[in-house]
């Protein structure tokens, strides 16, 4: 028996030194890879200690040994825009390499309107998706991951793909269009790294380098180290969520959804809309909606989707009692398919099942909902019936442990998603980030050059490009001057163009009052595009809309001056400039007069006969921020210093 053991042992050992004897490489380094063009490549991976490695690539052979702890990297000489190519990596073992292309790389970051997929627009941009066909425009998908402890050297996974009818509904909207303009104008291969994750900070990006001037951020970044205190804070939350009373939901019970129940007690209610508005006073919980809907024959024997705009949180539809869609939180808008069969000629009975957990629920208002099926449409807007199902208990504050979401952590991703990534030669990055920053925008104006800096630092390239996307208009409007959160954050986010080699795609007209995630997302790659082609590719073009750059008081008058006014200066309606605020010292604004003299904006108000201060478009959700260039490019909203 004794004999047995030791010969299984081993066996055992001259298996795993076979194992670690073979080349490993890093998730990025496959088949279908884009190279950075005009750049040294690096190529690495992991072998045994001392083993000898060879690269062949492009009729050239690059030779090392591995270092003692099995690491090895070669650097391969610069090369130009083509290919396809092959890479033969040899060691102990084999590993080739197929349909490698160079040209140019961009790591694209950021949360979800830089992770929204191209199928979550796929209405908008259903003619893109079906026409895309370019395997010189490859995405690869960094996998959501989180680490709190330390950078990882590899990504768990990855693959890369190329635009085609079905791959591309998977790629960053904004970072296909983005990709798409590259391409169109210079004719290379343009590859795209996507690192995003929605809902999350700015500091869940940054390394704990970027970090180090921002004390209260390292000191959570040191607890998260200890994985018994996050687990076990974890674990009192999950007890404490467990432990709070669960409202049955009579309407599942009952099965409210069936064609056979028989409704009593429903009152009348108008969707769109929210319950809170409509005499339903702070409910949480579980409201079901039914309504019957008369569909032709037409309708029956044909394709057919049913679209419910955006509901607050989650939602089940049921038609004749079959459930036909179902989602889980309040983003995405609802387009759900009708399996064959469900729907039939005469009446057929439509109920929603809506789930929200705090705030107004309810179904967002400026939505599509409708019932579409060929070339006919159903509106479903108007009156419906409700029903609450259940009702959530109030939590006590002291009875609750918050949980330690672990994606927002500071740290989490730069070491899971980014710190993988570092070796891989990049043209630069493009950034859409900030929603989740927005009522921290003091700290956000150190936070982002933090971290563009050691970006920059960390693939040791100090000028690396850095295109980022100031935040659209969002939420309701205001008619009157305002404070707002959102516009002291667009202005945080501008104070980064302080540093070279940056620039912003501004988007302020590209907003939706009800959807923190806009539909038009070409409109944002195109820009960065343009900011690409000025900041990386040197083209002597006007790449972005007027800029704030100084104010002259003359009387009860103050002239705003611009950089970026291209062509001069112009409204996108042709009608005065708007959006103009004006105050004296008591820093009180209000409306003003605005004209464009020149490349100037004069702004004045009777009301304001000893001026200061100016404000543009400066609102959560501005109504009509109409200044541009005369190349159509929007003005950044701004704030005059105020002392």
């Amino acid at each position: 028996m004794a004999i047995r053991r030791f010969i299984t042992v081993c066996f055992c050992l001259i298996i795993t030194s076979f194992v670690n004897a073979q080349i490993k490489l890093p998730q990025l380094i496959k088949d279908s890879m884009i190279l950075q063009r005009d750049a040294k490549i690096n190529i690495w991976g992991w072998a045994s200690k001392g083993e000898k490695v060879s690269v062949k690539f492009n009729n050239k052979t690059y030779k090392t040994t591995t270092d003692n702890d099995g690491k090895w990297m070669v650097q391969l000489a610069p090369g130009k825009a083509g290919g396809p190519y092959t890479m033969d990596i040899s060691g102990k073992n084999k590993i080739s390499l197929h349909d490698i292309l160079i040209g140019d790389v961009w790591l694209c970051a950021g949360q979800s309107n830089m992770v929204h997929q191209m199928a979550l627009h796929g209405i908008r941009y259903a003619d893109e998706i079906a026409s895309a066909n370019n395997p010189a425009i490859r995405q690869f998908w960094v996998p959501n991951t989180t680490i709190l402890q330390a950078p990882q050297n590899d990504l768990p996974s990855g693959s890369w793909k190329w635009a085609n009818p079905n791959d591309v509904q998977q790629f960053s909207a904004v970072a296909y269009f983005f990709a798409k303009s590259l391409y169109e104008k210079y004719h290379v291969p343009i590859g795209i790294i996507n690192a995003s994750w929605g809902g999350v900070p700015i500091e869940s990006m940054m390394s704990e380098d970027a970090l180090k001037t921002f004390p209260s951020i390292l000191q959570t970044v040191e607890k998260n180290k200890d994985t018994a205190y996050v687990n076990e804070t974890n674990r009192k939350a999950f007890a404490a969520m467990q432990s709070m009373p669960k409202p049955k939901d009579k309407g599942m019970n009952e099965k409210w959804y069936d064609a056979s129940y028989t409704p009593k007690g429903w009152r009348t209610i108008a969707i769109p809309g929210y319950w809170e508005d409509q005499g339903v006073k702070d409910l949480d919980g579980i409201v079901w909606y039914r309504r019957e809907i008369d569909i032709p024959a037409s309708m029956t024997n044909t394709p057919a989707k049913v679209f419910l705009g955006r509901i607050v949180d989650a939602d089940e539809l049921y038609i004749n009692g079959t459930k036909v869609g179902s989602t889980g939180y309040m983003y995405p808008q609802r387009r759900y398919s009708i399996p064959d069969g469900v729907l039939k000629a005469g009446k057929n009975l439509f109920v929603v099942r809506v789930t929200n957990n705090f705030g107004k629920g309810g179904f967002v208002p400026d939505k599509p909902y409708q019932l579409i099926a060929g070339n006919d449409t159903i509106d479903l807007t108007g009156y419906w019936q409700y029903k609450v199902g259940a009702v959530n208990v109030r939590r006590k504050n002291d009875a609750f442990t918050p949980a330690i979401a672990l994606q927002n952590q500071p740290t989490a991703l730069y070491n899971s998603m980014i710190a993988p990534l570092i070796n891989y030669a990049i043209k630069g990055f493009v950034w859409y980030q900030g929603e989740s920053n927005t009522g921290r925008f003091e700290e956000y104006a150190k936070l982002q050059p933090a971290m563009i800096n050691d970006w920059r630092g960390k693939w040791k390239q100090d000028g690396l490009p850095f295109l980022f996307v100031q935040l659209p208009g969002f939420m309701d409007y205001s008619y009157q001057p305002a404070e707002s959160n959102w516009a002291s954050f667009r202005q945080a986010q501008a104070k980064s163009l302080s540093i070279p080699n940056t620039a912003m795609a501004v988007a302020i007209d590209l907003g939706e009052w009800n959807d923190i995630h806009p539909d038009r997302k070409k409109e944002v790659g195109d820009r960065l595009a343009l900011a690409a082609e000025k900041i990386a590719y040197n083209e002597n073009i006007v790449y972005s809309g007027p800029t704030f750059q100084s104010q002259t008081i003359q009387g009860n008058k103050i002239i705003v001056s611009f950089t970026n006014t291209g062509s001069g200066l112009a409204t996108s309606d042709g009608e005065a400039p708007a959006e103009f605020a004006i105050a004296g010292d008591d820093k009180k604004f209000v409306w003003a007069n605005a004209s464009i003299e020149g490349n100037t904006i004069v702004v004045s108000s009777d009301e304001v006969p000893h001026p200061k201060y100016v404000r543009y478009a400066w609102a959560d959700d501005p109504v009509n921020p109409n200044l541009t260039n005369k190349e159509g490019l929007p003005a950044a909203p701004f704030e005059t210093p105020i002392h």
